[in-house]
């Protein structure tokens, strides 16, 4: 959906014309956007937008551990940055001569020779210089999240809007935006880097269109792909292997011959197909990022998660005119509770239940829709 801001569009337009002949219609946006993806030109149009109903996004709380095998140590990742060993050239080389994509079915990573308190500071990077803000960076829990942005690729076209456009970057809007997060998996042998994208869509909720809210669009998996070649290109690897990466990431996956997650018993748990253990903890995983669940703690060697859960709350938002001065200010539920989601495997199917804080399996409707929304994110 592509909408118009309405205030002085005639005088706006009269004027972008005006403009655009003395600067050649040119802009720096023009300059630094790529062709698929450009962020970077969106300036200040970030929207602070609530996750799907009743999932928060909340700062992570210092009480929770972190396994050693499935997050960054915030302790050493100090170090590193006090004795200038992170984020430098020789190590930029180090992961061009490392990094690798990794493929299962669906689900794509990458895999890089290199400590994870070296890669994190180039992630920071890598976001920022794609021209986001990172509201969430948490080294000890190993998760990076992106503020919502809108793709400026998506406006763009030819004749009078394309021209107003270059002048006047805030005069339309794609009526979309997306959100990436960035999850650093620790293993024996370097780092695991996943990208999951998530996505909001601007719909009209009246007749006359002057109400509207934002909904849940589905992930795009060929966001994904363009910016896990982006980060290989970033980590030092030539555009050749930047764009095998992007073709082998956005690639289909063979056709399933088993069936997608299923929701059973009573609704209280998912059950999948998985071959080990590994395929299984990836999978709930990537799950988790895109249904933008609130991880507080993870456990890769007990197959457990820590999440938090909303209230549920009201994802009516005011219209497109009422947010011209301020998008969005919408404020967190208080109202929190805090889950273990424990991952089994046998028989090459796993099964993820909604556990307490004592370990015990709960059966009300707040688990229900833990597990609701996992299934639905599960491929």
């Amino acid at each position: 959906m592509l909408t118009v801001k309405k205030p002085g569009r005639l005088a706006l337009i009269a004027s972008a014309c005006a403009l655009s002949l003395l600067q050649g219609c040119s802009t720096v946006g023009d300059l630094v956007a790529g062709d698929k993806v450009d962020y970077r030109s969106s300036g200040t149009k970030t929207v602070n937008l609530e996750v799907p109903p009743d999932l928060s996004q909340l700062s992570g709380q210092a009480r929770y551990t972190q396994s050693s095998t499935g997050a960054v140590s915030a302790t050493a990742f100090s170090q590193a940055q006090a004795s200038g060993n992170v984020g430098n050239a020789e190590q930029v080389a180090q992961a061009a001569a490392g990094v690798s994509l990794e493929r299962d079915g669906q689900t794509r990573w990458l895999k890089v020779n290199l400590p994870a308190e070296q890669v994190w500071p180039l992630l920071r990077e890598f976001w920022q210089d794609n021209g986001f803000e990172l509201p969430l960076d948490q080294p000890a829990a190993g998760l990076m999240e992106t503020n919502w942005k809108e793709n400026r690729v998506a406006v763009k076209g030819s004749g009078l809007r394309d021209l107003v456009g270059r002048v006047f970057d805030n005069l339309y809007d794609s009526g979309e935006r997306d959100q990436f997060r960035t999850r650093v998996e620790r293993t024996a042998k370097g780092t695991e880097i996943y990208i999951s994208h998530r996505g909001m869509i601007e719909i009209y909720t009246d007749a006359r269109k002057e109400s509207t809210t934002w909904k849940a669009r589905p992930s795009s998996r060929e966001l994904e792909a363009e910016m896990l070649s982006r980060l290989v290109a970033k980590l030092g690897a030539p555009k050749d292997k930047a764009a095998e990466t992007k073709t082998a990431a956005a690639a289909a996956a063979p056709a399933a011959t088993t069936p997608r997650a299923r929701v059973v018993d009573n609704g209280l748990a998912v059950a999948f197909a998985a071959d080990n253990g590994d395929q299984a903890w990836r999978r709930v995983g990537l799950a988790l990022d895109r249904g933008g669940f609130t991880v507080e703690d993870r456990d890769r060697t007990k197959g457990f998660y820590e999440v938090r859960l909303a209230a549920k709350g009201s994802a009516d938002k005011p219209g497109l005119f009422e947010r011209m001065g301020n998008w969005f200010s919408s404020k967190p539920t208080d109202t929190v509770s805090r889950y273990r989601l424990q991952l089994t495997t046998s028989d090459r199917e796993a099964r993820v239940t909604v556990l307490n804080g004592e370990g015990k399996a709960l059966s009300d409707d707040n688990a229900r829709e833990v597990i609701r929304q996992l299934g639905a994110n599960l491929e």
